[in-house]
């Protein structure tokens, strides 16, 4: 009979169990549906003010009847203004003390990245500066909404990194199906002024790729320039007007930074964060000399680099000949030394035992694919110089480097992206110190032991130390033995030879200052490709654009596929070694 009323006895709990768990899903999918709804709906509004602008900007960029560049100003100017009043909103519902945001997300906005975002904002503002001096100076002729656009711009740029400042960490747990839908108003705000500014620095390009073709002989070309119709009542519109489009890769990286962040927040609404330690990421500048020197030359000689290609470029077939020569040589010295570098550090990181962080990080996944994704611009550029040197019946002298460094192009940022990727997503060693810290005070904090036990936790403890927490030193050790004789002799005296071994007795010092080799090594790597990308975006980001000017994929592919095809890819490129290098920062500070 017993048997039975204990088997009825658990069959009741099980079924009890059961229910419970039935109740919690239902419950689950009761709360979850709303805001995947939500988030489903709030993407497909982002989606589709998005393909608006992309759809005016397309508009005016082929000269479509009834559309003009004052359509396409007054859609951007109404989106930032919409952000505006939502971060307005935004900022002063967060001072009320019942709506303080207390989750955090410690992997989103870090530090150095609201550093680089205001850094870039600073020169978007001085953008914004020229371009009301040139509007100043054409006034008469230009539409006020060339006027309104760079204040409006300006505006929204103060606000928008005091939000990032200031809130990029926040996970929203109220009003979450409004803040969706005005992140995600946000990120698309943010893409259309990234692609309005590549698409007018874009056309500058192309402009002056048509100039040096028209030098060289080449007929039948037109341009396509939007000069005023009107003299400027300034002397210095020239400046304003060259000035700008020296300006414009700071405005882009501005709003591809800015649009990336803003879309974490805009996943991390809701979200359930499961643990609240803040990894802080320390920047000390020692033990890199060597990669900071090489770093430095090779930056030295992009900047000289680039001085002589802008230079010798379009002056005559001889020159230009040599210019393609020399770029095509120096880019594939520093892209041999950058793929020699990741291999080195990937050896290293496959050689260490180190377990893979498996937790769900919206900031970190983002970062993943935005790398592999920008690299794809790239693939796409060398692919088609690969094909167009294989199908072309003539080869000039500087084909044969062109094919060499489109394949290193390939392989780089394939072996930069898993170096990158293997180190963001490794757990941090503070992770693994803490976990060893907890398991010695486990063992050292039981009230009462008697004499036997606690000379084994004794023991078992100063054995962990040494196996996985090699920083006690001797010294500590003794210490320990003259705490632990002190308090037998008391409690002798107390409870019949019983002893208490206090956590406080474990003194732990913290990590030498002094570098393994590895440690070394890696953060050297890291700081060697921090410089050696910060050098590949200075040369397309300032006309440093062989794809353009070699002319071979042109007559391969044709002027207008090849020019498109470029235009469209070159700007991922351009994102990539921007992202690549903060990424790299990141990695040098966690190594």
């Amino acid at each position: 009979m017993s048997e039975e009323n204990t088997v009825d006895a658990l069959s009741n709990t099980n079924n009890q169990q059961q229910k419970l768990e039935e109740k919690k899903c239902q419950l689950n999918l009761i709360q979850n549906y709303p805001q995947k709804n939500a988030e489903v709906l709030s993407s497909q509004y982002g989606f589709n003010i998005f393909l608006a602008g992309l759809l005016l900007m397309f508009a005016w960029a082929i000269h479509a009847v009834g559309i003009t560049d004052r359509d396409l100003l007054s859609y951007l100017i109404t989106l930032m203004l919409i952000q505006l009043i939502w971060m307005l909103w935004y900022i002063f519902r967060s001072y009320s003390p019942r709506r303080s945001i207390k989750e955090k997300d410690t992997d989103a906005g870090a530090r150095w990245l609201r550093c680089g975002i205001t850094l870039f904002a600073v020169i978007t503002l001085i953008l914004d500066s020229f371009k009301i001096g040139y509007y100043i100076g054409y006034s008469e002729c230009l539409s006020i909404t060339e006027g309104i656009f760079p204040v409006t711009h300006a505006v929204h740029t103060l606000l928008q990194v005091y939000f990032l400042w200031f809130h990029a960490k926040d996970i929203i747990q109220s009003f979450k199906t409004l803040e969706r839908f005005g992140l995600i108003h946000a990120v698309f705000t943010n893409l259309l002024l990234w692609a309005n500014g590549i698409l007018t620095e874009s056309k500058h390009q192309l402009n002056e790729h048509k100039e040096r073709l028209i030098t060289l002989g080449f007929s039948n070309i037109t341009m396509d320039l939007h000069t005023p119709e009107c003299n400027c009542t300034s002397s210095v519109c020239s400046i304003f007007s060259q000035g700008i489009y020296y300006l414009y890769p700071f405005t882009i990286e501005y709003h591809i930074l800015a649009s990336t962040m803003l879309y974490v927040l805009w996943k991390n609404i809701g979200r359930t964060v499961k643990h609240h330690q803040q990894q802080k990421i320390h920047f000390k500048f020692h033990g890199i000399t060597v990669g900071t020197i090489f770093g430095l030359i090779i930056l030295t000689t992009t900047i000289a680099v680039l001085v002589v290609y802008l230079i010798q470029i379009g002056r005559s077939k001889r020159k230009s000949e040599l210019a393609l020569t020399m770029f095509y040589l120096y880019a594939i010295t520093v892209l041999s030394l950058m793929c020699t570098a990741g291999i080195i550090g990937l050896i290293i990181y496959r050689m260490e035992n180190k377990s893979m962080d498996e937790t769900e990080s919206p900031a970190k996944k983002l970062d993943s694919d935005l790398l592999v994704g920008s690299a794809c611009g790239s693939w796409l550029i060398s692919w088609g110089s690969i094909l167009a040197i294989i199908c072309a019946k003539t080869h000039p002298v500087y084909a044969w480097h062109n094919l060499p460094y489109s394949i290193l192009v390939i392989i780089e940022k394939y072996i930069q992206n898993l170096f990158i990727i293997e180190c963001i997503h490794r757990k941090e060693d503070d992770e693994m110190d803490n976990k060893t810290i907890e398991r010695i005070f486990a063992l050292s904090s039981r009230s009462t032991l008697s004499l036997t036990s606690s000379y084994e936790v004794y023991n078992e403890a100063v054995t962990i130390s040494n196996k996985e927490f090699p920083y006690i030193s001797n010294s500590n050790i003794s210490n320990i033995s003259l705490v632990e004789n002190n308090s037998e002799e008391k409690k002798k005296q107390e409870n019949n030879n019983s002893i208490q071994l206090s956590p406080s007795a474990i003194s732990i010092h913290s990590r030498p200052a002094k570098l393994n080799t590895k440690r070394r090594i890696l953060k050297n790597i890291a700081a060697f490709l921090f410089l050696c990308n910060i050098s590949l975006w200075i040369l397309p980001a300032f006309g440093c654009r062989p794809q353009y000017d070699n002319g071979l994929e042109e007559v391969v592919f044709g002027f207008e596929p090849w020019i498109i095809v470029v235009n469209l890819a070159m700007p991922f490129s351009i994102f990539y070694r921007m992202h690549s290098a903060s990424s790299l920062f990141e990695v040098y500070c966690k190594t």
